[in-house]
């Protein structure tokens, strides 16, 4: 069955947008501020409608199991991602909508099921994003090792996502005997609807990004400035055709627009300074350091705010011309697309969509969509 041709992910706007960890209690900022993310099934309705609406093209979930302490036990509240994904695209009609997939908790043959099976009920939108594991408690949960060294989580995460490929591609039964998996006359059926279901890999590793490079349409991975950026892309595009493949480099961005760059800054100060919830932004990247190599140590070191206003995110704060034009500055590094995250996704987005979308689509960045004809022109009309 051939991939739909109007399949968000590969469409070709310069600029892909999503948004990302509305699953997850606090969505992204590390807050105790009273309006952070409430996660409700209704708000994440709410807002992937509206996200689906404005043409975006992807929502992205993060899949935690184990908060991360402080007062707000940042993430500790989590929508899971299969069932997640399965009633937003019953409920959406263009938007790529991702799971989030964590190749050691998860059987590949139940994966595989699950993910064809909603599939189906979105009509060919689902994505994958896999996710070899670091977080240490969550292990613990499961009863399970972590492997102390990046290549052992990564020839498991390979055979994984191989069991499902296959189970995805062919009909016959078949028996597996791997490593890390033995199965006898397996097989899946249906198949998704698409010929090639989208995956997104987040890795910073040497064995991460040679995951990413075989098997990946997209690698996900934090950005600290524009040259840094550029140096990413132009390195991923280097390996990538080193496998004869292309993938594209996402990132993720926190976003506080106002109408003057004075009240941006002033509420990012609030939020993310005066109410952020330290103890949780140290456990946070106290983890990070020691088992996710998502950021090198130096950034580590230097991000604390960051982490406090976004988990890391690359900040875009002020104006809606000076969020788009920094978004503008992100694309002529190559990178292919970002996702989006507010203290408050519901409140902050429509601002976004109605001032920022239609700068970024004057800057040739993304093609216009009816909604955002709808909601906001720059001539005026």
């Amino acid at each position: 069955m051939k991939m739909p041709k109007n399949s968000p992910i590969f469409n070709d706007n310069p600029l892909k947008l999503g948004i990302f960890s509305a699953n997850c209690s606090s969505g992204m900022a590390v807050t105790k501020a009273p309006e952070r993310w409430r996660n409700s099934w209704q708000n994440n309705l709410e807002l992937a409608q509206m996200c689906d609406q404005a043409g975006l093209e992807f929502l992205l979930p993060i899949a935690r199991w184990i908060g991360y302490g402080g007062d707000t036990d940042f993430h500790g509240g989590v929508l899971e991602t299969v069932t997640w994904a399965g009633g937003l695209l019953a409920q959406t009609e263009n938007i790529q909508v991702f799971a989030t997939v964590h190749t050691a908790f998860n059987h590949p043959v139940v994966t595989a099921k699950q993910l064809a099976t909603i599939d189906h009920i979105g009509n060919g939108r689902v994505g994958l994003n896999v996710v070899a594991g670091w977080n240490k408690p969550e292990y613990d949960a499961f009863g399970i090792e972590l492997p102390a060294a990046h290549p052992e989580r990564y020839a498991r995460a390979q055979e994984w996502y191989d069991v499902v490929q296959k189970l995805w591609c062919e009909k016959p039964a078949f028996d597996w005997q791997g490593r890390y998996f033995q199965l006898k006359g397996v097989y899946s059926n249906p198949h998704p609807v698409q010929a090639r279901v989208p995956i997104l890999n987040a890795a910073a590793s040497k064995e991460g990004r040679a995951f990413a490079m075989r098997n990946a349409d997209f690698l996900f991975t934090p950005v600290f400035d524009f040259e840094q950026a550029r140096a990413t892309v132009t390195e991923i595009e280097q390996l990538a055709a080193a496998v004869q493949r292309q993938v594209g480099v996402f990132t993720f961005c926190q976003v506080v627009c106002r109408p003057t760059q004075r009240e941006a800054q002033e509420y990012l100060h609030y939020y993310a300074d005066e109410h952020a919830d330290w103890e949780a932004v140290d456990y946070l990247m106290k983890l990070q350091g020691m088992h996710a190599q998502s950021f090198t140590p130096e950034a580590l070191a230097n991000f604390r705010d960051r982490f406090a206003a976004g988990h890391g995110a690359f900040p875009l704060v002020g104006t809606p011309d000076h969020v788009a034009d920094q978004l503008a500055q992100l694309s002529a590094t190559g990178i292919a697309g970002t996702t989006l995250s507010f203290v408050d996704y519901v409140k902050e987005f429509p601002y976004f969509r109605d001032e920022v979308i239609p700068r970024l689509e004057k800057k040739g960045l993304r093609k216009p969509s009816a909604s955002t004809r709808k909601h906001f022109h720059l001539d005026g009309t």
